[in-house]
């Protein structure tokens, strides 16, 4: 678990940012309880980040003397937030991003704002996003924490994971926070899309093939399930994968050990499987389409990703992680306005947070300065306010229709 170490003096919502944090699975440490003389800096030897004040930092020696904090309390990255009044939203770095400038929306920090939902500040939300590792998924909403509690807990054991979800939804994120919360941590995560693969290919990419098991097999490989020995292995959309080779993977995952194409030589593997499907698997079973001995083979610890419209206090904290991301190459990132943030939480998102990530990528095209606004966010070349509102519209004129 990542540490996070805040100095509370002078930081505006440093109470809803730590609860944030704590949300994602981050472990927090105020600074002012901190005694590094009586050994807590030996506790903090894995720190990840000290966050804490502009106005902190002027007290303290400026950037200089917060990195001499920073290195005696073993922390990898620093922080340093102002809100000052009249200012916009700017991040700058500096020491190959180690050392982090964020200037908030002072807006953002009233505290009635903090107070009344700081789930969907943006401010916060990318307050987050930037002191935590990929390790830490972004969620907020309620049914989302839930949903990580329970992948966090089955992490610590190998038992079989099956996630099922519509498509978009996070679930090969939600694989990967398995793997990364497991004692598999740092053994190889490998994925296959089971729907991706030719058939006749499939086999082979899974349990590999000697040289010239099949015509243009010029080399050996050893497939898939080798290459995941000693982590995880993500069997992506399994309910596509052919009959006849469900009876293989049974197989395998039974005995826990492979026999490649062309040899008579079983090898032990030892992988932890997590498969996802977005199909009704009980339906799959019943149509004939999916061995009920590997489903319930795969089935032992089942969870399930939702629409992101049912979940949208994530919305804000996935599009801060989506930004990041897509935003590294312009130089800085720029903030969601209000107006822009009510958009995306009032629009239905059928792509899920597939769909998210092309409207913000294409609202980072659009935008002008450092603001992405309500305008900038468009739907194949519709804007969301005007899809939104004519099914509002819609809504009302269904509603006063009589009975």
């Amino acid at each position: 678990m990542t540490k996070i170490i805040i100095e509370k003096s002078g930081l505006a919502g440093a109470d809803q940012l730590a609860n944030y944090l704590e949300n994602r699975l981050a472990e927090i440490v105020w600074h002012s309880e901190l005694n590094t003389s009586s050994g807590d800096n030996k506790f903090l030897q894995h720190s990840g980040a000290f966050v804490c004040a502009k106005h902190f930092a002027d007290e303290n020696g400026g950037v200089g003397g917060v990195t001499e904090i920073a290195r005696s309390i073993k922390a990898a990255r620093v922080l340093i937030i102002a809100h000052e009044a009249g200012s916009g939203f700017s991040i700058s770095s500096e020491m190959k991003g180690n050392l982090i400038h964020l200037n908030m929306a002072s807006a953002d920090m009233q505290a009635a704002k903090l107070e009344a939902n700081y789930v969907n500040n943006y401010s916060l939300q990318m307050v987050a996003s930037l002191v935590l590792d990929d390790a830490h998924v972004a969620v907020s909403d309620t049914k989302s924490l839930e949903l990580m509690a329970l992948a966090k807990r089955v992490s610590k054991t190998d038992v079989t994971v099956f996630i099922n979800g519509p498509t978009g939804t996070g679930k090969e994120v939600l694989a990967k926070f398995i793997h990364n919360q497991s004692g598999r941590i740092d053994a190889p995560f490998v994925a296959v899309n089971c729907a991706a693969i030719p058939e006749n290919m499939l086999e082979a990419i899974l349990f590999g093939h000697e040289k010239g098991a099949f015509t243009g097999a010029s080399t050996a490989n050893k497939g898939i399930f080798r290459a995941a020995d000693g982590g995880t292995l993500l069997l992506d959309e399994i309910s596509e994968m052919p009959l006849g080779l469900q009876a293989k993977l049974l197989r395998a995952l039974q005995e826990r050990k492979v026999t490649p194409l062309g040899s008579q030589r079983e090898i032990d593997v030892d992988v932890r499987v997590v498969a996802t499907t977005n199909r009704n698997m009980l339906g799959e079973v019943k149509e004939g389409r999916f061995r009920e001995d590997l489903f319930y083979r795969l089935n032992v610890f089942p969870l399930a990703s939702q629409h992101l419209h049912e979940r949208k206090n994530d919305i804000v904290a996935i599009s801060t992680i989506l930004l990041k991301r897509h935003a590294a190459a312009l130089g800085s990132i720029p903030a969601l306005a209000d107006d822009a943030i009510e958009l995306l939480l009032n629009y239905g998102w059928p792509g899920n947070v597939r769909e998210l990530e092309n409207v913000l990528q294409r609202a980072l095209v659009l935008c002008s300065g450092n603001i992405i606004s309500a305008a900038d966010i468009m739907v194949d070349g519709t804007a969301i306010e005007q899809l939104t509102s004519s099914r509002m519209m819609q809504a009302q004129q269904d509603s006063a229709l009589p009975a």
